[in-house]
């Protein structure tokens, strides 16, 4: 399953890439978001449904005790657009492969901060992909340095 994702979310980052930087095809970012989203809500939404049991009647009944959690889903909901957008421009503008680079430094950095923050325990097997993962993104920016020369 999470090799299928992996493999799943560079494919949609490589085909976002060439949608946005082909001459044949002139999509700006936003017009890439306006397609993208719809799809995506009909892949997910179907998932959520399956998945989470009454998350819809969970989510009435708390929005009733709390309409706070109503302003926290607009947030959550304006916050993902604005990610999206971003992963679409640094697309645009470097390419997918950097893409995918920066979402595996991310989650190294995320993992650090979970274990400095939360005290979060992690083995060894763990310890020694971040690590894996740490050196694939130096590389990544010495040899990108280089070829810039």
């Amino acid at each position: 399953m999470c090799v299928g994702a992996t493999a799943a979310r560079a494919l949609k980052t490589v085909v976002q890439g060439i949608l946005l930087s082909s001459d044949g095809e002139k999509l700006n970012s936003m017009n890439l978001l306006l397609y993208m989203a719809p799809i995506a809500v009909l892949l997910l939404l179907p998932a959520t449904m399956y998945m989470e049991e009454n998350v819809v009647g969970i989510t009435i009944a708390l929005a009733r005790q709390d309409f706070g959690i109503v302003w926290l889903l607009v947030l959550n909901s304006s916050l993902a657009y604005f990610v999206n957008l971003t992963n679409f421009l640094v697309t645009k503008h470097t390419s997918a492969l950097t893409l995918q680079v920066l979402g595996n430094a991310k989650g190294a950095v995320a993992v650090v901060v979970s274990i400095l923050i939360f005290k979060n325990p992690v083995s060894v097997t763990g310890m020694a992909g971040y690590t894996f993962t740490v050196m694939g993104v130096i590389l990544y920016g010495e040899v990108k340095k280089r070829s810039a020369k």
